[in-house]
């Protein structure tokens, strides 16, 4: 049934996205498509109540279990980011509006870009593993666990693979091809 409801909440969370771009859009109804919007969370608190009480109904802790908790942080903390990205190229193709920003693309500018996607990750990490947590706790030390603590340690590789991609484009930032060495590294070229 957890897995059935996931599945439901991504093509509902998706269903609610198209809707609130419809009305602002198509109907000329930025409120009521904002309003529409807003009720993206609804789907993750949803999600949460049925998987706990599917857990206080005695069911043991599985993978649905974790994926839902999974599930929740990475669409709390990318939801309004995925929300934005999407609304920028609905409004560009079809309703004439400004081209979408495009991330900068080299030097510290694109690695600054890199460490806000990454915390973005980390963030949803962070909140997956809390919830993950907070089922172990609700399920108490005569529950098997092992499943959550399972996800718990995918979280912990999502944290770290951000981290080293955000970290490499600090470390070794891509230069623009177009700039001298001089000027990539932000000295003066030599006069002659």
């Amino acid at each position: 049934m957890i897995a059935l409801l996931i599945v439901l909440c991504e093509v509902a969370f998706w269903v609610l996205l198209a809707a609130g771009l419809a009305l602002r859009y198509v109907a000329r109804k930025p409120k009521p498509g904002a309003a529409v919007l807003l009720c993206e969370p609804l789907l993750e608190v949803v999600l949460l109540v049925v998987t706990a009480i599917d857990l206080r109904n005695g069911a043991e802790p599985d993978w649905k279990h974790g994926l839902a908790a999974v599930y929740i942080g990475f669409t709390v903390a990318l939801g309004r980011s995925t929300i934005r990205w999407v609304d920028a190229r609905v409004a560009h193709r079809w309703f004439g509006g400004p081209p979408p920003v495009k991330p900068p693309k080299y030097g510290m500018a694109r690695a600054a870009h890199e460490w806000r996607t990454a915390a973005r990750w980390i963030l949803a990490a962070a909140i997956a593993a809390g919830l993950l947590q907070a089922a172990a706790w609700y399920v108490g030390s005569g529950g098997d666990v092992s499943s959550l603590r399972m996800w718990q340690q995918k979280m912990g590789w999502v944290v770290a693979v951000n981290l080293i991609i955000a970290g490499s484009y600090t470390l070794f930032p891509k230069r623009d091809p177009g700039e001298s060495g001089d000027r990539a590294a932000g000295r003066e070229p030599a006069r002659k």
